[in-house]
This record gives structure tokens, sequence and C-alpha cells, in this order.
């Protein structure tokens, strides 16, 4: 089964110099019938004008991952963190018993675009830990990258949940196959371009959830990147 999550149907807060797209239910936004998919809890696709940015905030509890399509995002924290994220780079945040932390953009005449993701923790509680890698080389060379995963197999960042979070950049006609283990599901999220997976065409900001299905079939009708979760 598939179920479309258009990129229009998408919860929209517009702060201003902060504008972002919900694709599950999320600060003022709230959908009953969007509540996430399995672990998957947050999707958000922000765009952050030059010069602003997220002030001092505490979360906990949740597997944080930020992935910069654009620009660029500095990134503090209470654990003594202080890193500049950019395209190609993935960071993971895991909030555990409690952190604090601010995101700015501090390009003055440049608009930083980012996904922010998060993902629920198999438990609760436990150390704050930081993780950050650049994945552009490999996203130059291959069509299909693990980013995020609970082992950190492959140089992908672990997270604390059987999760895979991968990242794909295909060509024009390009054809990939993904294969989903027995009672897996599965999250796409389209970045940019237009891709057919399983005969459904997909568009930029456009996401799907996959369940009962074997095997994942993408087309690319234009070069096109997009997220896929395998989730348990």
């Amino acid at each position: 089964m598939m179920q479309l999550r258009k990129s229009d149907a998408r919860g929209l807060a517009n702060h201003g110099w902060l504008k972002s797209l919900h694709t599950f239910s999320f600060a003022r936004y709230f959908d009953p019938e969007q509540m996430g998919f399995r672990a998957l809890r947050v999707i958000n696709e922000d765009r952050i004008d030059g010069g602003t940015g997220f002030g001092a905030h505490p979360h906990r509890d949740m597997e944080i991952i930020s992935y910069v399509v654009k620009g660029a995002l500095e990134h503090q924290d209470s654990m003594g963190t202080k890193a500049i994220i950019r395209p190609g780079e993935v960071q993971r945040m895991s909030a555990g018993s409690g952190v604090v932390h601010s995101e700015y953009n501090q390009l003055p005449d440049e608009e930083t675009h980012f996904f922010q993701i998060w993902i629920q923790p198999k438990s609760r509680g436990g150390e704050p830990g930081y993780g950050q890698k650049s994945f552009a080389d490999e996203l130059a060379r291959k069509n299909l990258v693990l980013v995020v995963s609970e082992d950190g197999r492959d140089g992908s960042i672990s997270i604390k949940q059987d999760a895979d979070l991968y990242i794909s950049r295909m060509k024009t006609d390009e054809e990939l196959s993904f294969s989903l283990r027995s009672g897996r599901g599965a999250w796409v999220q389209i970045v940019s371009g237009g891709v057919s997976l399983n005969g459904r065409d997909l568009k930029t900001g456009d996401g799907v959830a996959v369940t009962g299905v074997d095997e994942l079939r993408f087309l690319a009708a234009q070069p096109t990147e997009f997220l896929l979760f395998d989730l348990a």
C-alpha cells in the first residue's frame, strides 16, 4: 500500500524570517491524521533568511537529524558543540535526557534551505550525543547513500532507533530498485525533481508512506533528489 502526501497538503508556518513546511503535525499545525509514520515523527522543510535563526531552545528524548540542501547552518549546543552544517552534510543530535541548542544562518544575503527530521528513540533518557559527516563524495558517485542507521554501518551516522535513512540523487531516466525486508515500512520524501515510484508520479515536496511492498522501483523523469527512510 502507498499513501501519498502531496507537497501542497503540508502545513505552512510563515514567520517572516522562517518559512517551514510540515509533513506531520508540528507546533501550531495539527492534523490528527498526520502524526508521523512509525518512529518517524517530524519532517520539516525549512527556509531561513540570512542573518537569522533559532535561538537557544531545549529538546529531549528525540533523535534530531538535519540535512542542508542550500546555504549553511551554524549549530551550538549545551554539550559544547559548535559546528557549521553545509550542503551534502548530515547532522544527528541525540537529545537524550536533555540538551539546549541554537541554529543560525550566518550568511547575510543567502537563504538556508534544510530538512529537520525527528525520529523517536527506542528508549527515553540517556546521555545526549552529536554526530556530523559530509557525504558529498559518496553522493557524487552513487545514486543511493546510507547516511543514518542504528549500527552506523557503511560509514553512516548511528542513531538510537532501528531506522535507516538514505539519500538518493538520480539522473534523468535512471532506474533504482530498493528491497524492503518483511515487516518494514518506507517513507520517501522528494527534495527536488520528479520520479516514478512503482508507477506513481512524485514531484518536489511530495511524500509517500509505503507498507506491504517488497520492492521500491524508482524511475527519474528528471534530475531528482529524495530521502528514503527504511523503518521497523
